[in-house]
């Protein structure tokens, strides 16, 4: 009877039968022992290669990186690490299912492993012109057919609060705007509007938006400035401000995408998401006048939450917010999310304000708002995309 020899083991076995069950186990162990070990020594060069002087010193790193290189000599051919760990894995699965009697699907035989999906970001942001920058950001966060659904009625809430063109940075860019209702209307939306309560010329304060977006439809774009277009509701978790007037087509929409600029607010810091949801309702001047302002803002996002948020940050008003004049800082940047908190933790932390940088938790409504449950501002701890188009 012909006896098999594995040369790196010396372990000499029979075809298979009862009798070999215990050989091929010991092979079995002993490959798996192997395999553990080079991968302990990948993880241990890669933290090497991102601190060389955390564990070793000059001469062990010339002797890491010695065995590491002897070690890609394989069958006669240098194969990289990766590829060495799937050879050296094949080989264990193939024993492995011989002794079970299986077959192995041919795709493992071939070395091909299946793809591995990519998890939605918590936040994506992209550096590009605003219309593709826009589109770039939602296609992240995993396109606008996740929030967006057939029939769905939409509400958009820009920032139109100034008669202002957009180099000012007071109202968000035309651009963004229109992107987000062309994927509203892609994803198969029945009814889309963009929403602001502007505290200007109401007209010239949409004028910019309406042009852009009525190239979709006409009666797309309004400003609100009548209590007829608002409800009552109250804020059932709100702690201070717990009831206001609501526009009604925001109550009955089954999708709120918050769309604001990045600008500098002089009573808040800043003015973001949050904030914005203010130009949804028709009394602000009471969270002013009977509220602390920025808990007032965290009691109405407990009502008012966005699914979806477009930050547009292509150009940034630094100072002197929100109508401005003030120094605007160009940055063609759009950061997008389904967190509003860290929607606006990230446009605070990236953006310059005042001159100077910032926490987002040294930004009272959003730390309340973390504090609270209502997203997150430790950023740090979110995933992150980065691209440019």
């Amino acid at each position: 009877m012909q006896v098999n020899t594995f040369p790196e083991t010396g372990l000499s076995t029979l075809p298979y039968s009862s009798k070999s069950t215990s050989a091929i186990s010991a092979t079995l162990i002993i490959v798996i022992v192997r395999i553990t070990f080079r991968f302990k020594d990948s993880v241990r060069y890669l933290k090497f290669r991102v601190n060389p002087f955390n564990e070793f010193d000059l001469m062990q790193k010339k002797s890491f990186l010695d065995s590491l290189s002897n070690e890609k000599a394989l069958a006669g051919k240098t194969l990289d690490r990766r590829e060495f760990l799937i050879k050296q894995l094949k080989g264990a699965l193939f024993m492995a299912a011989g002794a079970a009697g299986l077959n192995l699907p041919k795709s493992v035989l071939a070395g091909k492993l299946a793809p591995v999906k990519t998890a939605i970001p918590d936040l994506g942001i992209v550096k590009g012109l605003p219309g593709p920058a826009t589109r770039a950001a939602v296609k992240l966060l995993g396109g606008m057919k996740s929030f967006v659904k057939p029939g769905d009625k939409v509400v958009i809430k820009p920032n139109m609060s100034c008669p202002h063109k957009p180099e000012k940075a007071t109202n968000t860019h035309p651009e963004v705007a229109r992107e987000l209702v062309a994927m509203s209307w892609e994803a198969g939306a029945s009814k889309i509007r963009v929403l602001d309560h502007p505290y200007g010329q109401d007209e010239l304060c949409i004028k910019s938006i309406k042009k852009a977006c009525e190239v979709f439809d006409k009666g797309i774009v309004h400003a609100l400035t009548k209590i007829d277009f608002y409800k009552p509701v109250r804020i059932p978790k709100g702690l201070s401000f717990k009831k206001t007037y609501v526009m009604q087509d925001v109550l009955e929409a089954d999708v709120l995408i918050a769309a604001p600029v990045a600008k500098s607010h002089f009573a808040t810091g800043v003015s973001l998401s949050m904030k914005g949801m203010m130009g949804l309702i028709w009394d602000r001047m009471i969270m002013h006048r009977d509220h602390d302002l920025d808990s007032a803002i965290v009691d109405l996002c407990t009502l008012l939450r966005p699914q979806l948020v477009v930050i547009d940050a292509t150009r940034v008003l630094s100072n002197n917010g929100p109508a401005g004049p003030g120094k605007v800082i160009r940055m063609d940047t759009i950061i997008g999310s389904k967190d509003m908190v860290a929607a606006d933790a990230q446009t605070v932390q990236m953006c310059e304000w005042y001159g100077k940088r910032f926490e987002p938790g040294q930004i009272k409504h959003i730390r309340l708002a973390h504090q609270r449950g209502l997203g997150r501002m430790d950023i740090q701890n979110l995933s992150i995309k980065r691209i440019t188009v």
